[in-house]
């Protein structure tokens, strides 16, 4: 920007009486909308929206909201997120739409400020890191180089720390300076062999995090902290059941950190629920429904939240448990029940028509149930939708004749509520006493689970 330009911009925010606001110009957003929404955790909530004038600029009020990181947003990658903490500090600034983060230029608010050299400098400073570590694990030992190397590698983490300790000191009250708190890593002593720092690590990653600090929750900080964290037992070249053996080992110790808050272990217990169910992690979410529970939860199973109750259907629809029963109609209205098939075995998938992989998968599928001979499995499709029109064209079309149901409530529906379905296609396949076997994710998994079981060939 040219500095006569920037300078009409100050003049225009100066010339605006604005108490506890957000007032920005979005250069090329000229009669746009743009949203504001409130941060928790990744989650955003939009909460108002204006329309930028020709100039690009908006204004949003903030008076009553709660302190926190808030997302200016103009299009689904357009947006910048900025902190709001402390009645009678407006924040402005200046961006563009085409490069929001790399523009972005605050004319007031320290907590901004700080947030942004904090988060750069953190960011230089793992680079360094990252390019250290790997001279230290395998250059040759007591070589001057070497020497010099373990010395920049604990002169950054100090003088990171240093920062650190400086801001709080000046700021003690500042959001962006808790955040900073939060992501900051334990010293590693150049010393420490590879694994040992990898053990230290995981062992200490949440020495110094405050998990009393409630207000953090509506930032991505504890989320971001959790991600890294798993991070530390992530192993590509572990075969699943290993892998999730190690990322139990991590959620012991994350959550068992954050029982000093209630309401952070409970933000934290549902967040790594929804991360590892997205995955089909689903050893791991057994584990967590057996041992941990939300802290808000009541006996009175009418009162339960939602949460808890998430977890108590994980462990009815674990390896080994029977399925729970289900009761669906097909197009025609002929009931059919899941106990009542009398097959060796069943595979039971939830789909829906506006799913593209559970349309793709439906040919490969009836080529294998088709070619069954003797036949040994039903298939029970569960159509998540709402619409009967699609669904019935879908069945018709693909050619699906085994049993097919839906009680056209989608997401909503008791069948999907019993099953944890959030996602589509989710797969069970059962033995004729309708225990659960297997819960493959995938065509290619559900086939190996058809051979295991001498289904497929």
């Amino acid at each position: 920007m040219k500095p006569v330009l920037t300078l009409f911009f100050v003049l225009c925010f100066m010339a605006v009486s604005a108490q506890c606001c957000f007032d920005g110009v979005i250069r090329g957003s000229a009669g746009q909308t743009v949203f504001l929404g409130s941060l928790y955790g990744e989650k955003v909530t939009m909460v108002d929206s204006v329309r930028s004038d020709s100039t690009g600029y908006v204004r949003f009020r903030l008076e009553g909201r709660l302190p926190g990181m808030y997302r200016v947003k103009w299009s689904k990658d357009g947006y910048v997120d900025l902190i709001w903490n402390k009645e009678k500090e407006d924040v402005r600034f200046i961006t563009d739409v085409r490069h929001p983060a790399d523009s972005l230029l605050l004319l007031t608010s320290i907590e901004n400020q700080i947030y942004r050299d904090y988060t750069r400098l953190d960011a230089l400073n793992q680079e360094r890191l990252q390019l250290l570590v790997p001279v230290i694990d395998y250059y040759p030992l007591k070589d001057s180089f070497y020497f010099s190397v373990t010395r920049e590698m604990e002169r950054i983490q100090k003088e990171q720390q240093q920062y650190v300790d400086s801001l709080t000191a000046r700021y003690p009250a500042s959001y962006a300076v808790r955040i900073a708190k939060i992501y900051q890593s334990p010293f590693l002593p150049s010393s420490m062999l590879r694994d040992d720092r990898l053990n230290y690590l995981k062992q200490h990653y949440f020495d110094k995090v405050d998990f009393t600090d409630t207000a953090l929750m509506r930032s991505p900080v504890f989320a971001n902290k959790a991600i890294s964290y798993l991070a530390l037992y992530s192993n590509n070249r572990l075969p699943q059941k290993q892998l999730e053996a190690e990322f139990i080992k991590a959620v012991t110790i994350m959550l068992g950190a954050a029982s000093v808050s209630p309401d952070t272990y409970k933000f934290l217990l549902d967040y790594v629920v929804g991360g590892f169910d997205k995955y089909h992690f689903d050893e791991v979410i057994t584990y967590i429904a057996d041992n941990f529970q939300d802290p808000f939860s009541c006996e009175d199973q009418q009162r339960k939240t939602a949460l808890q109750k998430k977890l108590e259907t994980f462990k009815k629809i674990a390896v080994g448990k029977t399925a729970p029963e289900l009761e669906l109609a097909d197009s025609k209205g002929k009931m059919f029940r899941l106990s009542a098939l009398s097959s060796e075995y069943t595979l039971l998938i939830f789909w829906a028509t506006q799913c593209p992989h559970c349309v793709s998968m439906m040919p490969r599928l009836k080529e294998i149930y088709d070619g069954q001979s003797p036949k040994r499995f039903e298939v029970m499709a569960v159509a998540v939708d709402t619409s009967r029109a699609e669904w019935t064209r879908t069945v018709k079309e693909q050619k699906m004749n085994w049993i097919n149901v839906s009680d056209l409530k989608g997401f909503s529906g008791r069948a999907a509520d019993d099953y944890n379905i959030y996602a589509t296609p989710t797969m069970f396949l059962l033995d004729r006493e309708k225990k659960i076997l297997s819960k493959p994710i995938s065509l290619r998994e559900m086939e190996q689970s058809l051979r295991d079981y001498k289904l497929l060939r």
